[in-house]
């Protein structure tokens, strides 16, 4: 994930069943090449573009921490406080996706909804 600014759109990716064809669909589709994540017995993809060879994108499977993630393009927001920020979305009309997780020591996600059923992710770099 990129360090942006609190706020900013930091990471986006894409969790889905079948990873490796759709790994495949854009590499031909849009000219990314891939750079595989050991996961633990499987592989998930950062996508990379190909001239500078920039992480830009994930491709993940649907199993293991991401076996609870829809499948659409996921957009990451950087916060200042996750936990303050999971509790300001169910107060004020949004619902939790997932519950918080914890990725790269100390940074942590969750998946949430807006109260017109939008959904992304907030993120918290630990």
């Amino acid at each position: 994930m990129q360090d942006n600014e609190i706020g900013t759109l930091v990471w986006h990716d894409l969790t889905v069943p079948n990873a490796d064809e759709v790994r495949d669909f854009y590499t031909s589709v849009i000219g990314w090449k891939v750079n595989p994540v050991d996961m633990g017995g499987y592989q998930d993809y950062s996508m990379q573009t190909p001239g500078t060879g920039k992480d830009v994108a994930g491709v993940c499977h649907a199993r293991g921490p991401n076996a609870d993630m829809p499948a659409q393009w996921m957009l990451y927001f950087k916060v200042v406080d996750i936990e303050a920020a999971v509790n300001a979305v169910t107060a004020n009309g949004g619902k939790l996706i997932t519950d918080m997780k914890g990725f790269g020591g100390e940074s942590k996600y969750a998946v949430i909804q807006d109260p017109a059923g939008a959904v992304c992710a907030i993120y918290q770099k630990g």
